[in-house]
């Protein structure tokens, strides 16, 4: 069973009903603080880095305090989080390039973000739609689990697929409130191992649900 596009579309507006209020949970005022938050957030929770931002931003609020702060002091502000060595390598390192390249401010293309230390497809997609507005879709552990129980994607298809098939089965206008729908039925109803299969409303149209529950 494979999802047309009538029925993704349907499937994300009834997980819209479901989590009217899906949006980025990463705390941050600006493009810059998002950039960092994302790039603190991989493989760690939503919560740890939202712990750990506020004093972080306090103390380096500009790309260029970044890069005049001593590394082993970032590192001390960010230490609650996983990969918090080469996080901080990549943060200096990102913000050396933002001064350098782009007159600290984040750049507004996939292409320019992807250039930046520690920043890959995902997070560039990420800062473009929430940051800037421009219809993009982050697949993280969450969208790429649900699109493949659904049935919207195939579950041999890579993380760039899964992208390019949301993109292809879905309008431009959707792009960013469907990822964030995606993540918050993933995160708080479709999740990894105790999915809510008998109060889904997607039960009837979801390939492994139906299997789940008999």
């Amino acid at each position: 069973m494979v999802y047309s596009k009538a029925k993704t579309i349907h499937a994300i507006e009834v997980m819209g009903e479901m989590f009217p209020e899906a949006k980025a949970e990463l705390e941050h005022r600006n493009a810059f603080e998002l950039l960092i938050a994302v790039m603190l957030s991989a493989q760690a929770t939503d919560i740890s880095v939202n712990k750990a931002t506020p004093a972080l931003f306090a103390a380096y609020p500009t790309p260029e305090a970044f890069v005049a702060a001593d590394l082993y002091d970032i590192e001390d502000k960010i230490k609650t989080i996983g990969l918090y060595r080469n996080k901080a390598k990549h943060i200096k390192g990102c913000c050396e390039r933002l001064v350098n390249e782009y007159q600290s401010q984040v750049p507004q293309t996939r292409e320019d973000l992807m250039t930046l230390p520690g920043v890959g497809r995902k997070t560039a997609n990420v800062v473009l739609g929430d940051a800037f507005g421009i219809p993009a879709i982050a697949v993280d552990t969450h969208v790429e689990r649900v699109t493949k129980r659904l049935g919207i994607c195939r579950i041999k298809d890579t993380v760039l697929q899964v992208e390019e098939t949301l993109m292809e089965k879905l309008p431009k206008k959707m792009w960013v409130d469907g990822h964030h729908r995606l993540i918050f039925f993933g995160r708080y109803h479709c999740t990894a191992r105790k999915p809510k299969c008998d109060q889904c409303p997607l039960l009837a149209e979801c390939r492994e649900g139906r299997l789940m529950v008999k």
